[in-house]
Parts: C-alpha cells; structure tokens; sequence
C-alpha cells in the first residue's frame, strides 16, 4: 500500500539500512542521544535526592509502565490488575496521559473502556490533577497509572515495568539511537518486573533477560506472562470464538508499537498471509478504508483480523465482501504469579470515610 513505511525507523536504528546517508543519520542519532541520556540521569537524580518533590495520592497508586518505546503489554496488564481488585470490592480508577487522543479518550482508553466497563479512565497529561478527581469525585480506593514509570511526579506504591520478550531492552541504545526511554539500571527503581510475550521465545532467551535484570535490579521478581487469544470481536454482533479461525487465509493489520507481537500471536491460529503495519495510534480515515477493502480483495482473504486498539477506531464488521474482526487478548501470567501477589498484597486498602 502506498504509504511511508513505519517501520523505517526502527530499520535505520537497527543497521538494517546500508548506505552511507544512513550511516551518517545513525551518528547523528547518536550525538542526540547522549544529550538525551544527560537529560534523564539530571532529571532522575532530582527525583531520587529529593531535590524534585513527587505529589503523593491519598489512595494507593500502582503503576504500569515499561522502559523502551512501543508496545509492551501495559494495557492488558492494566486490566488484569483492575480485574483482580474489582473481584475484591476495590473502587478503581484507571489515569493516565492519553498518547494520541484529540479531545477525547484515546484508543487505548477505548479498549479499556470497552473491557473494564464498571472502571472509570481519565485522560490528561496532568496526572497529579487526575489522581485528585479520582478520589474527590470518583471516590476511588485504588489509582492505576498507565504509562508511569517515567512519570516520577505523582508518587506510587508499586511500579511495574513491562518488558517485551521480542525486544526487552530497546536495541541497549537510548533513545533516538535506540528504543530504550531510560537506561535498564532505571529497574533499580520498579517494584517487579514483567515479561510480556513470554511464549515467543525459548527458555533460554527467557533466562538470559532474567539474567540481565537481576543484574540491573539485584532480587526483584520476575514474572512471566503471554497474550491469551479470548475471542474475536464483530462490530455488529457477539463475539465469535477462536476456532473460527482454524483452516482460514487470514491478511491482518495493526497500527501498534509492536505489530511484530501482534503477527507472533496470530501465527499459531491461522493460516496468515501479510500483515500490514500503520504507525502507532493511527486514526484510521476513509481513504484508509478504501485501500484496505482493496487490498483485503486482491489477497483473496477468507477474513481480515486487526487488534482490539484498532477495532475501536473503525466500527465496521467488513472491508468489502471480506468479514473484519477484532483478536481480543487477555494477560494470562505463566510463571511469578505468587511472587506478583506478594508485591501487591503490600498496598494498604484505604479506610472508609467518615
């Protein structure tokens, strides 16, 4: 389809592009970078020494956040944790900055909303704000804060750092030059550790990123995880089960941070042909639609699968005569399970009012 790449980027940073404009735009990157490192150690410093005060809720606050940019899992966990409190009784209220939203709640917020319907979600870059009228007008017992871990100005109870088995460690380059938002001895700082996409690669891949985060966190747990296939969504009417999947040619697309996750969990399930990557929050237009409805024809798809992200920006069941449906997917933890308990049974239930 004709349209920048997405994924240019991540090919430049990862050496993938040979020539020599490119070679010069990595040491270019990399010039940025180190100014950008600078940047974050001063900021972390503050906050570690006090010299930047965090503002501190009247509820507890967990956090889930991760180190490297694009996709780690943050929302499925987020609902895992809003499940396991809610079947406690717990009010809660999920905050956070609402990348790629105008106006409104953004796609995740969507998915969110669409899973958690009993959970209220508030969007704004000032979380600190968000987290008074949680507990002002919501009454909530509990904030969870999407996105936090490099969000240092509103204290939390637990932080939780996502890393995703595909790319734990953002290319061990910071940003530009890589992915990585912090450098990885910020884990010093997180409650736990979670790998997402755990079943995507083998065991020994899984113990040398253990490895590394011990060594950059000394004793924090380590907890595995996989996306779960639930079931597949139909703007027009229930939710269909997984096995409709089995023996079809399936084409997909995504406009996540890690559509190469995406492809991982689809590939067990059917027969796939291409996937195609839009950037990240994409808002999906007609024009958009028109090309995929094309595109789903000359792949002589049996059915075109999406993400539920993705879904909630576009509302329709076809791209032509071809059916569209949304993968929706859950956080199902494989390993650690116990040790992520014990790290949450530490939050303090507030006491009632009054």
């Amino acid at each position: 389809m004709s349209r920048l790449d997405p994924q240019w980027f991540l090919r430049l940073v990862r050496g993938e592009i040979h020539n020599p404009a490119a070679a010069v735009a990595r040491l270019g990157l990399g010039a940025v970078a180190v100014g950008y490192g600078a940047a974050v150690r001063a900021r972390n410093l503050a906050y570690d020494r006090g010299w930047k005060p965090a503002s501190r809720a009247r509820v507890p606050v967990i956090s889930v956040g991760n180190l490297t940019l694009g996709g780690t899992g943050k929302t499925p966990m987020v609902e895992w944790l809003a499940r396991r409190y809610r079947r406690e009784g717990w009010r809660v209220a999920l905050i956070s900055r609402g990348y790629g939203h105008e106006g409104g709640i953004n796609d995740e917020g969507l998915v969110l909303e669409e899973n958690l319907n009993d959970v209220p979600h508030l969007q704004d870059p000032d979380r600190v704000k968000l987290a008074e009228i949680a507990v002002e007008e919501l009454e909530a017992e509990l904030i969870l804060l999407d996105d936090g871990f490099q969000h240092r100005r509103l204290a939390r109870d637990v932080d939780l750092v996502m890393l995703d088995a595909l790319d734990p460690f953002g290319l061990d380059r910071l940003f530009p030059r890589g992915l990585l938002r912090e450098p990885v001895s910020s884990l010093r700082r997180a409650s736990a550790v979670i790998l997402s996409r755990a079943d995507t690669i083998d065991a020994a891949a899984v113990e040398a990123i253990r490895r590394r985060v011990e060594r950059a966190a000394p004793g924090i747990p380590f907890i595995r995880t996989r996306h779960a296939p639930i079931d597949l969504l139909d703007a027009e009417g229930p939710a269909g089960p997984i096995g409709d999947l089995a023996g079809k040619h399936v084409l997909a697309f995504c406009g996540i941070g890690n559509p190469m996750g995406f492809r991982r969990t689809l590939e067990p399930l059917c027969e796939l042909g291409d996937l195609e990557v839009f950037p990240d929050h994409h808002p999906y237009g007609a024009g958009d639609v028109a090309e995929l409805t094309e595109w789903a024809r000359r792949g002589g798809a049996d059915l075109v699968l999406t993400t539920q992200k993705d879904f909630v920006k576009l509302r329709t069941s076809t791209l032509g005569a071809v059916p569209l449906r949304a993968l929706r997917i859950g956080l199902e933890i494989t390993e650690g399970l116990e040790s992520l308990e014990q790290v949450l049974g530490k939050v303090p239930r507030p006491a009632p009012c009054g």
